[in-house]
């Protein structure tokens, strides 16, 4: 009976809070097209100006939704939060006293550096032993890696690290030999199995830290809250080295306050799942949250690649909360360390999120919240092909009023003519207003931190004020890159192109190379759009400066921002600096510290370690299973001849994981490489490991 009167009571306020919201941005809207169609030289009289109003009414509208919520966030943040948000309605020492249920800590990872990833898995393992309160977490890692270097160097790590940290029984490994449906099946695999052990799970991205008081927080609040599916976190980026990721950083953590305070204020309990840093109830999960393919046809048939958003919508839709809760600490994750890694990631994330079109459209029963939220996960790219076609459009438009004669008559015979009318100073006014819109945030998130005193933390006022500039001149500079890339990745997803996936960079910069090659093509498009508007119009040439330079400059931008120097050379100088970063939390000073200290075997690779060392090819043995019992035994045999005598490198990786994947293969290899003579390929890698220790 509470929960369902508590439902009805934040479900009222969310109605009025999204009817306010609807009014605002479509109130806005309305005004800006009707300056808009007084701006056009035929008020919208042709079909080129009426494809103008349709796309800047879209696109308007979509700045406008983030500038209303962020603007509800300062407003909430101004008056001591949302008073109907979790963390508000279970405040003081009855929360803290919440028993605790039992909960999985999963990590799924795929193709991840290894050492750096589980050293973070290390750092929230080792908080939650601090916090006292360890026994009720089990913590599982699950690989869905195909290269044996690397899922054999995940088991050598997990193993090491159940031997530092005590955590036999308590820190599990799982590798799936069959790879389906991405990250979701990875967890659904996991589910199945062993999800009815526990009440909850926490999930956690390769680069997720999550602190114990966090942890044990959302556990309590889940406890207190039957009705709540999913609770979600708003991770801060941390450990940007980069310029890119430190310009990243930065933004996230000043600018979220506001956006997230927001964005939960509006949402509720119809909030989004954004699929790591949140805890989930397994028992609805997994009864109505699983993933069906996709019947439709190209992009939309097939798995479901972006799934959080659709899983939230199914719970939303079982009759359970999804909560975004700001207040909750602790949270971090990292950003990619350059732009073309943020691009290759884009491009992975655009066909998962147009996928959401087909259940936007066809799926049944969801509810109207968590619709918009799917909509929104598509407006995050297909907002840059409508920026392009608008910018086509507007070309055309310059085109028809320089080189065509006037046409006084352009949707054919009519009583009165038709005279064209140019007011260049309500079209300068127009665009002030719109550009106010992305601005005016960021100066708000200054404001906020001046007056709730953590400015002192993002390096004192004046240099809060120089890292907001700072970060304003680097999107400027990247807005129409990523429009380039984003128009591209959604016609090639529309088109249903084939995708690699693959592990994310976090270290490398980008070379001059990679940068002209990735980059060219909008620089050449840029160069003769500009070159265009030259010669068409004085006018229309300085009007596509803004966005024909930074395609030119892509390149050089790509390169600079992927440097470490000059992201390190602003931290010194107190710019672009994060609270974190001046007193680092427990959590994130235990995973800079593993990392350091982390050794790494530079003289034998993950692959000849199974074979060479005795206590890792015991444990590889161990993980691997009895294959020669079946039909594949006499395929086994060749191969292991193969890589006794010539090595790893004689065999291609997918023989290389049949091999390692059988128990006696691992134990006849073992055999092989110690009775070898010294000059060969087995003799000269244990010569040389006996050198090395």
């Amino acid at each position: 009976m509470l929960a369902r009167k508590r439902s009805g009571n934040w479900r009222r306020v969310a109605t009025f809070r999204r009817l306010l919201l609807t009014l605002f941005v479509v109130g806005q809207t309305l005004v800006a097209c009707y300056f808009l169609l007084w701006v056009l030289p035929y008020h919208g009289g042709t079909l080129v100006e009426l494809g103008l109003l349709v796309l800047f009414a879209l696109l308007y509208m979509w700045i406008a939704v983030g500038f209303w919520t962020a603007l509800f966030g300062f407003v909430l943040r101004l008056v001591g939060g949302d008073r109907h948000s979790l963390l508000k309605r279970h405040a003081g020492a009855g929360l803290e006293a919440t028993p605790l249920a039992r909960t999985a800590i999963i990590m799924p990872v795929y193709h991840e550096p290894v050492r750096w990833t589980l050293s973070g898995l290390k750092a929230v393992y080792q908080d939650l032993e601090r916090s006292g309160h360890l026994d009720q977490f089990e913590f599982h890692i699950l690989s869905d890696s195909r290269d044996p270097d690397v899922w054999l160097e995940e088991q050598a790590t997990w193993y090491r690290l159940c031997r530092e940290l005590g955590a036999e029984g308590r820190m599990f490994y799982r590798r799936r030999r069959v790879n389906l449906n991405f990250k979701s099946g990875n967890v659904a695999d996991f589910l199945r199995r062993w999800g009815r052990r526990y009440r909850y799970t926490v999930v956690l991205d390769a680069d997720s830290l999550l602190g114990a008081d966090t942890i044990v927080r959302m556990v309590q609040l889940m406890e207190h809250e039957p009705n709540v599916g999913i609770l979600q976190t708003a991770p801060s980026i941390i450990n940007g080295e980069s310029l890119f990721a430190r310009v990243q950083q930065f933004s996230n953590r000043l600018y979220s306050t506001l956006f997230a305070t927001g964005l939960a204020a509006i949402q509720m309990g119809d909030a989004a799942f954004w699929g790591h840093n949140a805890i989930i109830r397994v028992k609805p999960f997994m009864e109505h949250c699983g993933l069906r393919k996709l019947r439709g046809f190209g992009l939309f048939r097939g798995p479901i690649m972006s799934h959080d958003f659709v899983e939230a919508a199914y719970m939303g839709r079982a009759g359970y909360e999804v909560w975004l809760e700001p207040g909750l600490g602790s949270s971090f994750e990292e950003s990619p360390p350059t732009l073309s890694d943020e691009l290759s990631r884009d491009n992975r994330w655009s066909r998962g999120n147009l996928q959401h079109l087909w259940i936007l459209l066809f799926g049944r029963r969801l509810r109207l919240a968590h619709r918009m939220a799917l909509l929104n996960g598509v407006m995050a790219y297909m907002a840059s092909p409508l920026w392009l076609a608008f910018l086509i459009l507007t070309t055309v438009e310059a085109v028809q009023m320089t080189v065509a004669s006037i046409d006084y008559f352009p949707e054919g015979q009519g009583l009165f003519p038709l005279w064209p009318e140019w007011r260049p100073e309500w079209a300068l006014g127009l665009a002030l207003t719109t550009l106010s819109l992305l601005f005016i945030p960021k100066f708000l998130a200054i404001l906020d931190a001046v007056i709730h005193g953590t400015a002192r933390q993002f390096g004192g006022v004046l240099r809060l004020l120089v890292s907001v500039l700072t970060e304003i001149v680097i999107s400027v500079l990247l807005a129409p890159v990523r429009m380039m890339a984003h128009s591209r990745y959604v016609v090639g997803a529309l088109l249903n192109l084939s995708l690699t996936w693959a592990g994310q960079n976090r270290t490398r910069e980008t070379t001059w190379r990679d940068a002209f090659l990735t980059q060219f093509p909008g620089m050449i498009v840029a160069a003769g759009w500009s070159a265009f508007a030259w010669s068409l119009d004085p006018m229309f040439f300085l009007w596509s400066l803004p966005v024909a330079v930074p395609l030119i400059l892509a390149a050089p931008t790509s390169v600079l921002l992927s440097r470490v120097g000059p992201g390190q050379a602003l931290r010194r100088w107190g710019m672009l600096v994060i609270p974190e970063e001046r007193v680092p939390p427990q959590v994130l000073e235990d995973a800079r510290e593993a990392r350091r200290n982390g050794s790494e075997d530079s003289v034998l690779s993950a692959v000849e370690a199974a074979v060479v060392r005795p206590r890792l090819n015991r444990l590889h043995q161990a993980l691997a299973r009895n294959v020669r019992r079946s039909r594949r035994a006499e395929l086994l045999a060749p191969l292991v001849a193969c890589c006794g005598s010539e090595g790893p490198a004689s065999l291609s990786r997918s023989e290389l994981s049949q091999l390692f994947r059988d128990r006696q293969s691992l134990a006849e290899l073992h055999q092989l490489a110690w009775r070898a003579p010294p000059d060969s390929f087995w003799g000269q890698r244990i010569t040389s490991l006996g050198r090395n220790r």
